[in-house]
């Protein structure tokens, strides 16, 4: 079984995603950054590749989607407290990043949801423990 994860996301502006990234708190790794693409570390083994769209595309027969316009993927991002939540939130919309609905809230869990500069959308939860 798969020991890490690399989520591949097309981006059209490497630098504007790096910057954004940074702002939230992200790192890089350098091993893996050149003009098309970097390495961000989400958390251990979980990486997330951002690739330039004329890069990614050699990847693919099919026709990138644009993110700002349609939805392809939803990231979530487990925190863990509702402050850890909401500072994120205001860290991705302080870097440019869009509200992409209203905040979540249940019994179990607390959700807000964020657009990186290309699109993606980018959901941070909270958990009550014992809930998954």
């Amino acid at each position: 079984m798969a020991k890490q994860i690399f989520v591949n996301l097309p981006v059209q502006d490497l630098q504007r995603s790096v910057s954004f990234f940074t702002g939230l708190g992200f790192r890089f790794d350098s091993r893996y950054t050149d003009e098309n693409a970097t390495c961000m570390i989400v958390a251990e083994n979980i990486y997330v590749m951002l690739l330039v769209d004329s890069f990614f595309q050699t990847f693919t027969r099919k026709p990138l989607c644009d993110a700002t316009q349609a939805t392809e993927v939803l990231l979530c991002l487990p925190c863990d407290s509702r402050a850890e939540v909401d500072e994120l939130m205001r860290k991705a919309l302080t870097a440019g990043g869009a509200l992409a609905r209203e905040p979540q809230e249940d019994d179990l869990m607390y959700g807000q949801s964020f657009e990186d500069p290309d699109g993606h959308i980018w959901e941070l939860i909270y958990m009550e423990p014992g809930a998954a």
